[in-house]
């Protein structure tokens, strides 16, 4: 994982953050708890409703991503708009 980027922490889990907030909140949580490459992804939120944008190495990463946006304290519900690169292997 990159340094460059903060993990994401207990603290993270106020389930009153929303719009910008919250879509780095499930970022940070996407890079912590799954080993899905989210350099090519991309997280929106309006209000507590996230979407999920980008693309994921392969094909299973994109429901397991969408699970665990969902599993974010304050995400109400996810739209998940992720596709597998093409010519990367199934999963």
């Amino acid at each position: 994982m990159s340094s460059e980027h903060r993990t994401y922490s207990h603290k993270d889990d106020d389930p009153h953050l929303t719009d910008d907030d919250l879509a780095q909140k499930v970022l940070r949580f996407l890079r912590y708890a799954t080993f899905i490459d989210t350099s090519d992804m991309d997280v929106i939120a309006l209000g507590t409703m996230v979407v999920l944008s980008g693309t994921v190495p392969r094909e299973a990463d994109i429901a397991c991503a969408g699970e665990a946006a969902a599993s974010v304290i304050g995400v109400q519900s996810v739209e998940n708009r992720l596709t597998a690169r093409p010519g990367e292997a199934p999963g």
